[in-house]
């Protein structure tokens, strides 16, 4: 059993590389943003595999709490390569003026 843990772990770290590979090359903030996501996500799930390994059950709020991290900073960076700012409005500057326009049409 503790053969399939292994190979469940190194396949995760695969995953992982394959995904920093794409955070690097990515040809759009946006892919590099995802692809970095999907290293937070596998971070988790590497975290939730050494509980189950150490029978540990802590890890697991550990494990919680860093997805949380990861989803609030995802979606901060998103905002801020959308915005340019963390505190502008929803909207970027030139699409504000198109939504209040065709909002009173």
């Amino acid at each position: 059993m503790s053969m399939v843990y292994v190979i469940s772990v190194l396949l995760v770290f695969a995953t992982m590389a394959l995904a920093l590979i794409r955070a690097l090359k990515g040809p759009t903030i946006y892919d590099r943003i995802l692809a970095v996501n999907v290293v937070g996500t596998k971070t988790v799930l590497v975290v939730a595999l050494i509980s189950v390994f150490s029978g540990n059950g802590d890890l697991v709020d550990v494990a919680l709490v860093y997805a949380l991290i990861n989803f609030l900073a995802v979606v901060a960076v998103l905002k801020l390569a959308r915005c340019g700012d963390l505190a502008a409005a929803n909207v970027p500057n030139g699409s504000a003026q198109q939504a209040s326009s065709t909002a009173h049409e």
